[in-house]
């Protein structure tokens, strides 16, 4: 279970860096001139930083609670199973 919330989250950072990328190639002339081009790419740049930032930040700490937090979902993933039969 934790190694796929690891790859769901990395593809999420990958999709997310992918989609900006191209929001900014698709939207290039469409900004008046070169003053609002850099604005926009600084705000992406930020956008991106702090999401992929927030992303390892999270990831750090599954590792660190993965035993607490995957042990409950087994537990009760078991539980369940019992349940029906």
């Amino acid at each position: 279970m934790h190694r796929r919330d690891v790859l769901v989250a990395w593809a999420f950072v990958i999709g997310l860096w992918c989609a900006i990328i191209f929001v900014a190639l698709a939207t290039w002339n469409l900004a008046p001139n070169s003053t609002a081009r850099m604005l926009l790419l600084i705000g992406g740049a930020v956008v991106l930083i702090f999401n992929t930032a927030a992303i390892l930040a999270m990831l750090r700490h599954y590792r660190e609670d993965r035993d607490f937090m995957y042990g409950l979902d087994i537990k009760y993933l078991d539980e369940a199973r019992g349940r029906r039969g």
